[in-house]
């Protein structure tokens, strides 16, 4: 269990066929989460596959899952979450609808119109965690 005032554990979770590097990794990393959280990015580029099943039933503290997108694999690692008890946040672009499903594994389903907003959204997310705690 993570001590009070640690750094939660993010894992960031997307679709793999957004420009995940520049539309949203580049975003969190030049923030100020990146001062106060631990981010994980799955898609890093690496020569090895991420094991995200290990790090949400072992690591995570939250999940912050990027919807705008469709993803079986993402889909999968929703549920994993779901499974290992990790709260999960579900992001989104405005100008998309998500799924109504999300609702089932997400205690929150954010909108966002831009960078500051995405921001705000996980920033939020982090924080509401850290006071359940």
């Amino acid at each position: 269990m993570r001590a009070a005032g640690e750094h939660l554990k993010i894992y960031v979770g997307h679709a793999s066929s957004i420009d995940s590097e520049e539309n949203l990794y580049k975003i969190l990393k030049n923030s100020s989460l990146a001062d106060k959280h631990d981010l994980t990015f799955p898609h890093k580029k690496s020569k090895e596959p991420f094991d995200s099943k290990s790090f949400l039933s072992e690591d995570a503290d939250l999940f912050v899952a990027e919807t705008s997108k469709p993803s079986t694999g993402l889909g999968i690692e929703l549920g994993w979450a779901e499974i290992y008890g990790v709260p999960v946040v579900c992001i989104h672009r405005s100008t998309v609808e998500p799924s109504s499903s999300l609702k089932v594994v997400a205690e929150n389903v954010v909108p966002y119109d831009g960078r500051e907003e995405l921001v705000e959204a996980v920033s939020n997310a982090a924080e509401d965690q850290k006071a359940s705690d």
